[in-house]
């Protein structure tokens, strides 16, 4: 998979829940938001969210239940509605067809530490890693990543201190927690990527995907 990329590069397979709705509009373009159910090996399910733009779905219709397969970029928005989560992360699709191949989600990133990473242990002594990574979009924006990893793979990303520059492989997938709000539990989803290999960084030139 990290033959594929240039510096942010995911592909996802699954199937589409609900209907694209509207997001936003942009440089003249419309975008839609699409929910995809990406079932994973445990049996668990990410319910995950793609940005598409008017001119893919008219060449791939879009309708409930449909199998399909998406690739992109990574983005972070920051959500000031109140609605959702705080920050939402999604793949921005730059391609999209219909798919009836198994489900798959991969993720190659490169980016930098951008605060101090957090290692811990759950109560059954699992090791963990938080860390945050800025991945540099073209233009001179970035996009803010929250990323977990564990065992061994936590302990080799503690040791990342803030601007290194860091490269892996992994999965976007979705968590679902309850937060306490004005005395009322409330069922919150969170959105990270989940570090699966580290890679060697790759540099632009390398890339045979150089003007994805």
């Amino acid at each position: 998979m990290c033959s594929e990329w240039n510096g942010n590069y995911g592909v996802l397979i699954g199937t589409a829940r609900g209907e694209p709705e509207f997001s936003h509009e942009n440089h003249g373009e419309d975008y839609y938001r699409l929910t995809l159910a990406v079932p994973r090996l445990s049996g668990n399910t990410d319910v995950l969210h793609l940005i598409v733009s008017r001119s893919l779905l008219e060449l791939c219709p879009v309708s409930d239940g449909d199998g399909l397969r998406a690739t992109g970029e990574v983005r972070s928005h920051n959500n000031r509605t109140g609605v959702g989560s705080r920050l939402q992360i999604f793949l921005f699709a730059r391609t999209l067809e219909p798919c009836d191949e198994p489900p798959r989600n991969d993720l190659c990133l490169t980016g930098v530490v951008c605060r101090p990473t957090i290692y811990r242990r759950t109560p059954l002594g699992r090791e963990i890693c938080d860390l945050l990574l800025a991945v540099n979009r073209r233009y001179g924006r970035a996009d803010y990543l929250p990323c977990i990893a564990w065992g061994s793979l936590a302990r080799l990303c503690r040791e990342q201190a803030v601007g290194d520059s860091l490269s892996f492989s992994g999965r976007l997938q979705s968590r679902t927690y309850l937060k306490v709000i004005d005395g009322v539990e409330e069922e919150k989803t969170a959105f990270e990527v989940s570090i699966m290999e580290l890679c060697p960084p790759r540099t632009e030139e390398e890339s045979p995907d150089k003007g994805f």
